[in-house]
């Protein structure tokens, strides 16, 4: 009996949670089409057996890195391919955890650089979660990474009214995987552009 009221209270807190969420953010958000996940040779580098991993982006190589100088008239008019171009770039995060690391800092400055250079851009970020733990507490991590990714944009100079925030949580994971390289692929903040 109390296995079930506790349960019936996480259930309670968790839906509590979620509305308070959706509450503060009263403009629905269509999800974009979702990116392709990263290949073999950008995934994270799996942690030796008995330590902790430490996520790591995937990195384009030279030849697939866009040119800094694009100037907005010149970006691709298809939002698909707009995306596909690499300008902006995911972050990745710790098992449990929606705090930015150093590496993570850096590639949002990058991002907002980008971002300020294109102030029509605008950009949906995707809070996502691995496998693990419970759908609400999922969607909770996926929510609390990705406002740390826009609160971070926003303090670079971003504008926050060009910065929508989603979370799935472990809906739509981009590794199918089920060890610690595919998690540490989903445990991220997807940058999406959703408007030129």
């Amino acid at each position: 009996m109390r296995a079930r009221t506790r349960e019936l209270l996480s259930l309670a807190i968790g839906l509590g949670l979620m509305t308070v969420l959706a509450c503060s953010h009263p403009k629905p958000v269509v999800a974009p089409p979702v990116q392709a996940p990263p290949t073999a040779s950008q995934a994270p580098a799996q942690a030796p057996a008995g330590t902790q991993s430490v996520s790591s982006e995937p990195s384009l190589t030279p030849a697939q890195a866009p040119e800094e100088g694009v100037s907005s008239s010149e970006l691709p008019a298809d939002l698909a391919e707009l995306n596909a171009a690499g300008y902006i770039k995911d972050v990745f995060f710790d098992t449990n955890k929606a705090d930015l690391s150093a590496e993570a800092r850096d590639t949002l400055a990058a991002d907002a650089a980008w971002l300020n250079a294109h102030p029509t851009v605008k950009i949906t970020i995707e809070g996502h979660a691995d496998e693990r733990n419970t759908e609400e507490y999922n969607l909770a991590l996926g929510w609390r990474r990705a406002n740390a990714a826009k609160d971070y944009l926003v303090s670079l100079g971003v504008a926050a009214n060009r910065i929508d925030t989603i979370s799935y949580g472990e809906e739509r994971p981009f590794a199918t995987g089920h060890n610690e390289s595919a998690w540490a692929q989903n445990r991220r903040a997807h940058l999406v552009i959703t408007a030129r």
